[in-house]
């Protein structure tokens, strides 16, 4: 598989079926197609429709569509994206505020990297902005990297990690939503060591494998059914001519996201097909539930082929960090260390891709650490989405979050539980 021609084949597939779609949604929306009593002809539009569209969001990457929050003062503050780090692989951006004064809650949103975009988190952002100041680590596709850039793997991507976190300052408080909680946990180990000034001021962890065995899905249990030989040669591939990183290896985006739609297939296709009925009736739209949460699950990303090979291999295989061996540049990083960062874990009792145990098994490895600044919640009917983005994030989570990072302040913002309803 590690040809460029495979890369090229799979993204002229993507290419044919979005101009099938366009092609059927043009024919059968002429005018003089309207006197043909045949409902296929609307069905036809609407398939093209739909299929266009889908396609397309798969090589887009989502705009963040954040223009305003509202104020104490009763007004909108306009928001705007700044680049606060930039590197080959990633960027710190942060999401400023005009014409408002710092919260007190500066937050550093660790986004996964794991074929989706940063701007997954968009909803996550979105509800904290009114009362933090927010920073996120936007990953870049892999596709548009040139190989001069060099390797990235998990290390680097700790490294990464770690450079952020020093460039915010000790008043930060992480939250790391899914992949990359392992070694965000890795990342404030490594400080606690070389520069204890610079660690965070709180660390919530939020349904990652810090522990894959503790309880297994068909996510985290793949590790376990195939050899490391396989994945090399079966999923790492080469990227083709057409992107700025022509001929890097990689885990392409494409390749993800048909195991993400494999997963619940049934479940995707009651979609699609639903979503082309509405279209036929002229009941969707263009920012409907469907399209809104499509455009955004479909948009992916290439990753590294290092990076991914290194989390299966270390995280899901040799789980080093559950068993507290993880290293960086040939130094142990010992979770141990960490005496002074409050951490939290948060957990979905319905999360089939980080299972109830697998993120709260971090507590267990900070021996350093005092049990007052160790807590824990599980969200018992929330799913995997649901603890960062839906409802349960929305009413239960955020604000035990705030709460957290309030008890563990060090300066003087107001907590939320004391601010006028």
């Amino acid at each position: 598989m590690r040809y460029m021609l495979s890369y090229d084949l799979a993204e002229s597939m993507r290419v044919t079926n979005q101009w099938m779609g366009a092609t059927a949604r043009a024919m059968c929306s002429y005018p003089a197609l309207g006197l043909v009593a045949n409902p296929m002809i609307q069905m036809t539009a609407a398939w093209g429709e739909v299929t266009e569209r889908s396609f397309a969001r798969m090589v887009a990457k989502p705009d963040w569509d954040i223009d305003s929050v509202p104020g104490e003062d009763g007004r909108d503050h306009v928001v705007s994206i700044r680049k606060v780090v930039e590197r080959p692989f990633g960027d710190l951006i942060r999401f400023e505020v005009q014409g408002r004064a710092p919260t007190g809650r500066k937050v550093l949103l660790v986004a996964p990297m794991s074929g989706h975009y940063a701007t997954l988190l968009r909803k996550t952002v979105i509800s904290l902005l009114p009362d933090c100041d927010v920073y996120i680590t936007d990953w870049h596709n892999a596709r548009d990297i040139p190989v001069s850039e060099g390797k990235f793997d998990i290390e680097d991507y700790t490294r990464y990690l770690v450079d952020f976190m020093r460039e915010m300052g000790p008043d930060t408080n992480v939250i790391a939503v899914c992949q990359p909680a392992p070694l965000a946990l890795a990342a404030t180990a490594y400080l606690a060591e070389e520069d204890p000034d610079a660690q965070p001021r709180t660390l919530t962890l939020i349904g990652g494998p810090i522990d894959p065995d503790a309880a297994a899905t068909d996510v985290t249990d793949f590790g376990r059914r195939v050899t490391m030989g396989q994945l090399e040669k079966f999923v790492i591939q080469r990227v083709g001519f057409k992107y700025p990183g022509a001929g890097r290896l990689v885990y392409p985006g494409l390749q993800q996201l048909s195991s993400f739609m494999a997963m619940n297939a049934e479940k995707h296709a009651k979609a699609f097909t639903d979503q082309i009925l509405r279209v036929s009736k002229g009941e969707a739209s263009d920012h409907d539930k469907h399209n809104t949460f499509y455009d955004e699950y479909l948009a992916v990303m290439d990753m590294t082929a290092e990076f991914y090979l290194s989390t299966v291999e270390r995280i899901f295989k040799n789980r080093d960090i559950a068993r507290n061996v993880f290293e960086v540049d040939g130094k142990p990083v010992d979770i141990g260390k960490i005496t002074t960062v409050a951490v939290k874990t948060v957990e979905g009792g319905k999360d089939d891709i980080s299972a109830p145990g697998q993120c709260v098994a971090a507590l267990n490895l900070l021996t350093g650490l005092p049990e007052d600044k160790k807590a824990s919640y599980l969200e018992p009917k929330a799913g995997h989405y649901g603890i960062f983005a839906g409802s349960s994030w929305r009413k239960n989570i955020r604000p035990l979050v705030l709460e957290f990072i309030d008890a563990n302040a060090k300066s003087n913002v107001v907590p939320l539980s004391e601010k006028a309803v």
